[in-house]
């Protein structure tokens, strides 16, 4: 299959917007409209390749340099990866939306708009690398991105919780090598789809146990599911508003993309043993983040245990290993990611409109009571959490439950059923204090804040995924048909089935 140049432009778009914004580093508003127009060209033409790999009906291919797999550098965009890419850069678009109507003094720093499209890009890289190795060489980008967009946080904690984030990423990136290394030695190779090839002429070889347990520890440090979690809630009460919404809605669906490449391309001799270890993760999460979300004192540490708990469920349905649990794990990590982002943008405006610029709950009570707009917002990003019609949220669940019913898993349907009351519980306890109880002595409501055009843009879309829901159902089963037959893309890299 030729080289699909397309395929390479929504990571060199913003790499070489985010090199442009360092050199206009003395023209600030000159900055945000480069990191808006950079984004958007690059979300156009994510858009464009979703399109042309579904119109094409085969992966497209991008062989840096000339060289073929599985001896290049190798970039592959079949329907997942083009899917993911695309719900990536759609919330980017709205972040960086989000931060031009921020009142955040970072937002203003020379680096913060550079460092938010390096950001697009390794996350974006990440998800079209045909190889381990490169995987890590952007989930290292997006890293070191993340860090130092923490640690100018106007937050007292921010260079704290940017401490915890690095430390926390450089083991996942630790994890992230040991695989590399040992997958080298086993198979002398870091080509995913020659990998698959590989391992399954060869499933016993010595390290490759060792190789999977590796993977799934940086996936689940990278995804932020129990019991890795721990970092995850300080790193998002600090962080700047636009950052944490980035990194607690689409960042965490690294980790998730990462399980299903191992399911259902590189360890499929071992998948099931994979999926068993991800249920039982996914239900604690479910959980354990519900209960914890239920008893935290900050709204944006509540979204971050929230985060936890709606992971917990994309996990559940890749754990169930059918293919209907696989389209609607899809289908919820693609519907979270925008009614996520979208909660912890208006969580960072009610901070911003209160006397004292803080998310915690003695602080914002009250202060929503003369925010209606936001107030509407707020509560229709509540019942998307919660599952409640006719959110996108309703049917995310709604398919995990549908699947688990026909697969069987009737024990873990119970306890995730019971666990995900919790949602509802936290997030209106939530909205009544923001936006219906009388604010505490001395707090009041100041006249500007941040800005709600990035979450109105996120709302509108929670409730057109929730009454126009079949398109995308449709295109996460057609997604799944893919994955479940890995020809498709092991053919599409090397050429021929080695």
């Amino acid at each position: 299959m030729p080289n699909c140049h397309l395929v390479i432009c929504p990571v060199l778009i913003p790499l070489l917007s985010g090199v442009a914004g360092f050199i206009l580093c003395r023209f600030p508003r000159l900055r945000a409209w480069l990191a808006i127009a950079g984004m958007s060209m690059s979300l156009a033409c994510s858009f464009l390749l979703f399109f042309s790999v579904h119109q094409a009906g085969q992966p497209m291919v991008f062989q840096g340099g000339g060289w073929a797999a599985p001896f290049g550098i190798t970039l592959v965009a079949d329907l997942l990866a083009a899917l993911f890419v695309l719900m990536s850069q759609l919330v980017l678009l709205a972040g960086v939306i989000y931060a031009m109507g921020s009142k955040d003094s970072c937002v203003g720093y020379p680096c913060f708009y550079p460092l938010f499209l390096f950001l697009a890009t390794g996350l974006t890289g990440a998800i079209l690398a045909g190889d381990i190795f490169n995987l890590f060489v952007f989930v290292e980008l997006l890293a070191i991105s993340s860090t130092v967009l923490t640690a100018i946080s106007d937050d007292r904690y921010g260079v704290e919780a940017a401490y915890k984030y690095f430390y926390m990423s450089q083991l996942a990136a630790i994890f992230l090598l040991l695989a590399v290394g040992a997958l080298y030695v086993s198979c002398g190779s870091l080509n995913m789809a020659h990998l698959s090839v590989l391992i399954a002429q060869a499933p016993s070889t010595m390290l490759l146990p060792l190789a999977a347990a590796f993977l799934m520890a940086s996936f689940m440090i990278k995804s932020a599911c129990f019991p890795f979690h721990f970092w995850q809630p300080d790193f998002h009460t600090a962080a700047p508003t636009p950052v944490s919404a980035m990194l607690s809605s689409v960042v965490v669906k690294l980790g998730v993309y990462g399980f299903i490449r191992m399911t259902t391309l590189i360890f499929t001799d071992q998948a099931s043993q994979i999926q068993t270890l991800l249920t039982i993760l996914g239900v604690a999460g479910i959980a354990y983040g519900g209960i914890s979300a239920v008893g935290t004192h900050n709204v944006k540490r509540m979204l971050a245990y929230s985060t936890l708990a709606q992971v917990g469920f994309v996990l559940v349905g890749i754990g169930w290993g059918t293919v209907f649990s696989l389209t609607a794990a899809i289908v919820f990590a693609f519907n979270h990611s925008i009614v996520k982002s979208a909660m912890l943008m208006l969580a960072g405006h009610v901070a911003s409109r209160s006397s004292i610029k803080s998310a915690s709950f003695s602080i914002v009570t009250g202060v929503g009571r003369k925010l209606p707009l936001a107030g509407v917002l707020f509560f229709l990003g509540s019942l998307s959490l919660a599952g409640i019609p006719p959110t996108n949220g309703f049917i995310s669940k709604m398919m995990i439950f549908k699947s688990g019913i026909q697969s069987g898993h009737f024990y873990g349907l119970i306890l995730i059923g019971l666990a995900s009351t919790f949602t509802l519980v936290y997030t209106m306890r939530a909205f009544m204090r923001i936006f219906w109880q009388e604010p505490s002595k001395g707090i009041y409501t100041k006249p500007q804040g941040d800005r709600l055009v990035a979450p109105v843009l996120l709302i509108c879309l929670v409730l057109a995924l929730g009454v126009f829901a079949e398109p995308l159902v449709e295109l996460a089963g057609e997604t799944v048909n893919w994955l479940v037959n890995p020809k498709i893309y092991i053919q599409a890299v090397l050429g021929e089935v080695l």
